[in-house]
């Protein structure tokens, strides 16, 4: 909690303060009391009040809660009730012109005190918590989002480097051995950089837009690799109002290519499986297996961004002959 005041903490006090003694003056008036009582009562009221809140807000609790000092909070707090209330009552009851005889001593003059004084204090301190406390709470949420947003651009920053450098050697290569599949290999690349540029501080991206990406993507891969990889997008919903973390395909593209070489003229399929909520990617598996405890960099990456994003989780399948990755389609009511 901020435990510096600031105008509208003031403001709600005196608002508070200003409807509470129109109440009270009307309960003056109707009983006629005398005109020294409003002289004194009013502002011994309020000294008394604020002193209490004050001391408690920016004394006790900073020190003795902060510090787990349990018992030293509440022996304090309930000495600074019973003094400050015993001076606002005494001051009240002079006014008055009340019995002195009628004058609370010892132990009732404690319980009174400490009963006047929660109740007195009690709805103004709810009043300032509260709006501390939300206020604290906003300041948060602020925070929460923008290292979240800090978090995603982290994230996607570590796969920029290694894409890059998979397609300068994938680029240098086709130069030599290919050079017209080269130049059409450096407009797709040039799509594809001109799209990362676009969504580069984008959390999400229209699965539409990322299918497109994918595409290109795919064309780079099967160009350079020949017949080692065949991918097929099959697309069974609309890709309409439906988000993937940006870039979600290419780290599954990738991880394909990075885990899975050709034996004996296999050609490495792989299938891209869009359905109503999620994204089935399976491929044929001739790795030695990956433990999804130990995941490489990019798969460890979107499986952090998901966290971030959706409380739905990445599922991964591998066995002898296939390795599945199924990931969540994020809807716009899905996200955190």
């Amino acid at each position: 909690m901020n435990n510096k005041l600031n105008k509208s903490d003031l403001l709600v006090l005196a608002v508070y303060f200003v409807v509470s003694y129109l109440i009270q003056g009307k309960a003056y008036y109707e009983r006629g009391a005398l005109l020294r009582e409003y002289l004194l009562d009013f502002p011994a009221d309020l000294i008394a009040i604020c002193s209490v809140i004050f001391l408690f807000v920016f004394w006790l609790i900073p020190k003795f809660v902060k510090e787990k000092k349990y018992f030293l909070f509440a022996f304090l707090g309930l000495i600074i009730l019973i003094v400050i209330t015993g001076i606002e009552y005494t001051i009240g009851f002079w006014s008055g012109q009340n019995d002195w005889n009628n004058y609370p001593k010892g132990l009732d003059f404690v319980i009174n005190m400490i009963d006047r004084g929660t109740f007195q204090t009690a709805f103004p301190f709810a009043l300032l918590l509260t709006k501390k406390f939300y206020e604290g709470q906003n300041e948060f949420l602020k925070i929460e989002k923008q290292q979240k947003e800090n978090e995603l651009k982290l994230l996607r920053s570590q796969l920029d480097p290694h894409f890059l450098f998979n397609n300068l050697n994938t680029l240098d290569a086709l130069i030599d051995s290919n050079p017209t599949s080269a130049k059409e290999y450096i407009n797709r690349l040039s799509l594809i950089y001109r799209y990362l540029i676009k969504t580069k501080d984008a959390e999400v991206m229209e699965l539409s837009k990322e299918v497109n990406f994918a595409e290109n993507y795919v064309f780079l891969i099967e160009t350079r690799f020949a017949n080692d990889y065949r991918f097929n997008i099959v697309n069974n919903t609309s890709l309409n109002d439906k988000f993937i973390p940006t870039g979600a395909l290419q780290t599954l593209l990738e991880n394909v290519v990075k885990h899975n070489k050709m034996i004996d003229g296999n050609t490495i399929e792989t299938t891209i499986l869009i359905a109503e909520d999620w994204i089935t990617v399976t491929n044929t598996n001739t790795s030695t297996g990956i433990n999804p405890e130990s995941l490489g960099t990019g798969l460890i990456n979107l499986k952090q961004r998901y966290q971030l994003l959706s409380d739905k989780q990445i599922q991964i399948s591998d066995t002898a002959k296939s390795y599945k990755i199924i990931i969540p389609i994020i809807k716009l009511s899905d996200e955190k």
